[in-house]
């Protein structure tokens, strides 16, 4: 797949500012802690409902929290 194409985010960075562990933000989105490792070191792409569940656990926007 292209790199540009690669799906990227800032998930980590919003889960600091919220002081949040990874275990803490999986149970908030009903997931394993070990989905969100995997999200913010970019092995594994959430769907698009999880990246939206997401954006609504941080109050961010999409744009914000998810980029090419």
């Amino acid at each position: 797949m292209d790199e540009k194409l690669t799906l990227k985010n800032r998930l980590k960075e919003a889960r600091s500012e919220r002081k949040l562990s990874q275990t803490q933000l999986a149970e908030m989105v009903g997931v394993s802690r070990n989905t969100i490792s995997s999200i913010e070191t970019g092995q594994f792409s959430p769907t698009a409902k999880l990246a939206l569940i997401l954006c609504i656990a941080l109050d961010k926007k999409f744009e914000d929290l998810f980029y090419f």
